[in-house]
């Protein structure tokens, strides 16, 4: 009997002493978590884990959460993920701080880029809990921006994961409910990615949703056409910078539409106008496509078929008349018509003849030359009266 006695107080000895030190932890918690700066509520913080974890403290799983989300000098992304997943594998946190300990582990966990699985079971996980969350309690925490931060934190993991498709399906969720701008930035960076990989009709499509959720994005509106051309939909690009060059004067639309016109124009001779005034569009709109003017001109002078034969032939009569002029000028130079003998007269009156004669040939050239230059000069200010340039 005296045994049995004996061996209840020491039960009750040793439960006490429990109970003493259990009480004694949580009392360094609740003096942690009051502390009056942040960096003496880390510290405290850690001194409770050092000396409470493990002896069944109802707040370790909080200490260790609050460790993971909040930021402090020097603190290693290896302190985020130990802290989180601690606090996660305890469980028993409420939903809120849940989420705010699985965005910094999803967070970390892409940046660092050893465990994008994880990253993605994470951002998931997010996801769940937020929606689960808003279910019970719609006017509790703001339960979109968690979800919306789950679907972006995920299209990060993706992305680097090389997942495109579903990267871009998580960024446009994510837009969708934060409609913060820098997700169309980061869903750009993607777009470029596959543009530069050649995978033009995957670019194509996050274009064309960029286009859509920002109708004033003449960029991506532009690339949509181009990646069409890439991937050799030539008309159904061409259409496209034509209808956005009717709203947008743009020379970077100009330009694209008269160089493709352009390469058109030698299976086609009928686009060569078409191509001709794109280009001058272009230089006029624009400094940076200077060279498109001298394009155009030679893409108009060379439609003239006489065009470099009629060149040729006005260089061969003015070398003739420089030639016929200088002998005059070396034989009779110094001398009046009175001065001349006969047969000097004769000599002198058949190179006039000659220098006469290939002069109205020259002239002719001439003339013809500039009805085609004024051609080109015509079409240069129709299309600065239409683009209201002076």
């Amino acid at each position: 009997m005296k045994r049995l006695i004996l061996t209840a107080a020491v039960l009750v000895l040793v439960s006490s002493g429990i109970a003493l030190a259990q009480n004694e932890c949580d009392q360094t918690y609740i003096k942690a978590v009051t502390a009056n700066t942040p960096a003496e509520r880390v510290a405290l913080l850690k001194d409770f884990l050092a000396n409470c974890a493990g002896k069944g403290s109802q707040y370790e799983n909080f200490a260790n959460a609050n460790l993971c989300v909040t930021g402090w000098q020097g603190k290693t992304e290896q302190e985020t993920l130990t802290y989180g997943e601690k606090a996660l594998a305890l469980g028993g946190i409420d939903d809120v701080i849940k989420c705010q300990v699985l965005l910094q582990l999803s967070n970390v966990s892409t940046k660092q880029g050893k465990a994008l699985d994880k990253a993605k079971s994470y951002a998931n996980q997010l996801i769940q809990t937020a929606t689960a969350a808003k279910a019970k309690e719609p006017e509790g925490a703001n339960w979109n921006a968690l979800i919306g931060a789950g679907h972006y934190l995920l299209a990060q993991a993706q992305h680097k994961s090389r997942e495109t498709n579903a990267a871009v399906e998580s960024y446009v969720h994510s837009h969708a409910i934060l409609k913060d701008p820098k997700i169309l930035n980061d869903l750009k960076r993607l777009a470029r990615d596959l543009y530069d990989a050649k995978a033009y009709m995957d670019a194509e499509k996050v274009y064309r949703i960029l286009a859509q959720a920002n109708p004033k994005d003449t960029e991506s509106q532009t690339l949509v056409a181009q990646c069409l051309y890439k991937a050799g939909k030539v008309a159904e690009a061409l259409t496209m910078w034509k209808d956005m060059f009717t709203k947008t004067k743009s020379a970077d639309l100009a330009y694209n539409i008269g160089i493709t016109v352009a390469k058109e124009a030698k299976a086609n001779p009928a686009l060569q106008k078409e191509a001709i005034r794109y280009l001058v569009d272009a230089a006029l709109l624009s400094a940076k496509y200077k060279d498109a003017m001298s394009m155009a001109e030679n893409l108009f002078l060379g439609s003239d078929k006489d065009y470099n034969n009629r060149v040729k032939l006005m260089q061969e009569s003015k070398q003739l008349i420089d030639e016929w002029t200088a002998t005059i000028n070396k034989k009779f130079g110094d001398k009046s018509e009175d001065d001349l003998s006969s047969d000097e007269k004769r000599e002198y009156r058949k190179i006039k003849e000659n220098i006469d004669k290939e002069q109205k040939t020259l002239d002719a050239l001439q003339a013809k030359h500039k009805s085609s230059t004024e051609g080109f000069t015509k079409i240069l200010a129709e299309e600065k009266q239409k683009l209201g340039i002076r």
